[in-house]
């Protein structure tokens, strides 16, 4: 095998392994008014660097992320869940609460439940979950506006 083209398999195969830093399991999304499962003190780590595959047809990745088992923060290499039908997969998170840290970990939301009360948005007299109902609501779907 010749020199130029070692390296270049070397190198495309060094590309297809380039790693993503999980950053979707840090993300703090404001709108989901759940409770933290686990609140601790010390911060979780910084991501680790993971290859993320091509996505596969009716699965979601869940990224790599830290969890609190115990005394201490374990990693945990991400996996695909097979899709369920009318249902959004909202990603493990991990949420600060001034010095402390929070852990969401992963779960399944009805699809047009944006408030995640259980109720369709269709049915929903708060939609947004601010407690002005919406015929009241200049902006029924911003939980933020009244």
């Amino acid at each position: 095998m010749n020199k130029t083209v070692w390296i270049a398999a070397a190198l495309a195969s060094a590309g297809a392994l380039t790693a993503t830093p999980a950053a979707a399991a840090t993300s703090v999304d404001v709108q989901i008014g759940m409770p933290a499962q686990v609140y601790v003190a010390p911060p979780p780590p910084a991501p680790l660097v993971q290859y993320t595959p091509a996505p596969r047809r009716g699965h979601v990745w869940v990224p790599a992320h830290w969890e609190w088992q115990g005394r201490r923060h374990v990693w945990v290499d991400g996996y695909f869940l097979r899709e369920r039908a009318g249902y959004v997969y909202q990603q493990p998170q991990w949420v600060r609460y001034g010095d402390r840290w929070g852990y969401r970990d992963g779960s399944w939301h009805r699809r047009g439940d944006r408030d995640h009360d259980g109720i369709p948005d269709r049915y929903d007299r708060d939609r947004d979950g601010d407690g002005v109902p919406n015929r009241f609501d200049r902006a029924p779907g911003n939980p933020y506006r009244r």
